[in-house]
């Protein structure tokens, strides 16, 4: 048996490469490691963004390469196949951060009836939130049945949760009106939904998305208003508004800001799924560019509200949004490695649909 992973190269996320070595017996790995073969994972824009902001935000360092390369972390399913640590046993099903990969090598630590901390040397240093890995057998957002939604938007929809937390946290920036852009992005839309149920009478929530999106997302109902990037005129510019940047595109950061002037409150750049198209602008007028980093704000949760209150919260919130979650959103299960190199290029280029969901298992 092989490892096989699809590697990206770090400045030049369109190409990739094809990595195969040996899996590792149980007698190769160190006491307390475990062997995880990788069952299934969800790949979107999400993905792209990991990649393209990897150096700055420590992504790639999480599954380390060599030579210029790198392990683009996804979010999936995995089984425990071989285990030299007592606690956690073979047959175990594990939610969490994988690289795109059949199988990984991980160390459990913190171990609790839920879950643990993957505390491999390299990842010590690195953000928990990305080093937990959940016991489906203990997990109060998991059902079986819809393991294909949780691998493709829970991921997506923890940043959703952690964003409407933040711009509750933070007064809604003294705007009366969000401004989201690639609208039909699941983390927008999983963000949009949470603003008009929790928020809906202090602060309008309006989708900027393409021309050819824009029926896909009126029909998800999250948005009170929803204008493609080319009619953005047609917002009115007399309320204090709010930006929050899904594309990371120059050229609509640089119209949402000519168009409000003094009424942009705030700028919250959040991804980066138009990354070809990214940057700053030195001569932008009104609120500075800010990054949002969900881990901080997850951080801060988890200290105020504990790990069991946190979990609590936010499986309420997934529970609710699961309907809007099937609206319009056709799971594509998908296998190969030679698929995925595919389907990678498909999402970085821009040509993968809204309303498509792709699960990938490398499994042959």
């Amino acid at each position: 048996m092989t490892i096989t992973q699809l590697q990206v190269r770090k400045d030049a996320i369109t190409e990739t490469r094809v990595v195969e070595s040996a899996v590792p017996s149980e007698a190769d790995l160190k006491d307390g490691e475990i062997l995880f073969a990788l069952d299934r994972f969800s790949l979107t824009a999400n993905n792209v963004t990991y990649a393209a902001v990897g150096d700055r935000f420590s992504y790639w360092q999480y599954f380390p390469a060599e030579d210029g390369w790198g392990n683009v972390p996804v979010w999936g399913f995995a089984n425990v196949v071989a285990s030299k640590c007592p606690e956690v046993k073979v047959g175990e099903r594990f939610y969490g951060y994988y690289p795109m990969t059949t199988h990984l090598v991980a160390k459990p630590g913190q171990i609790t009836p839920s879950q643990f901390i993957d505390e491999m040397d390299h990842r010590l240093k690195l953000h928990t939130v990305y080093n937990q890995y959940i016991r489906t057998s203990n997990d109060a957002g998991y059902r079986e049945d819809q393991e294909d939604l949780q691998a493709l938007l829970r991921p997506l929809f923890m940043t959703s949760f952690l964003l409407d937390d933040y711009i509750e946290d933070n007064g809604f920036f003294g705007g009366e009106q969000v401004v989201i852009s690639s609208a039909s992005s699941k983390t927008a839309f999983g963000m949009a939904f949470l603003l008009k149920k929790n928020h809906g009478a202090k602060c309008k929530v309006v989708g900027l998305t393409s021309p050819g999106n824009i029926d896909f997302v009126k029909a998800l109902g999250c948005y009170d208003q929803v204008v493609s990037y080319d009619d953005i005129t047609q917002l009115d510019a007399t309320i204090k508004s709010f930006y929050v940047d899904f594309s990371g595109s120059s050229a609509q950061r640089k119209s949402v800001h000519d168009h409000f002037g003094a009424q942009l409150t705030y700028d919250c750049i959040v991804g980066s799924s138009h990354w070809d198209q990214s940057g700053w602008l030195a001569d932008l007028d009104g609120p500075k560019p800010t990054v949002f980093f969900a881990p901080d704000q997850a951080s801060k949760r988890l200290k105020e509200w504990g790990g069991s209150g946190f979990q609590a919260r936010y499986a309420e919130a997934w529970a609710a949004f699961l309907d809007v979650a099937k609206t319009g959103l056709r799971i594509n299960n998908l296998s190969g490695v030679d698929t995925l190199r595919e389907s990678w290029l498909q999402i970085v280029e821009g040509q993968a649909r809204p309303d498509q969901g792709m699960i990938f298992t490398l499994h042959k």
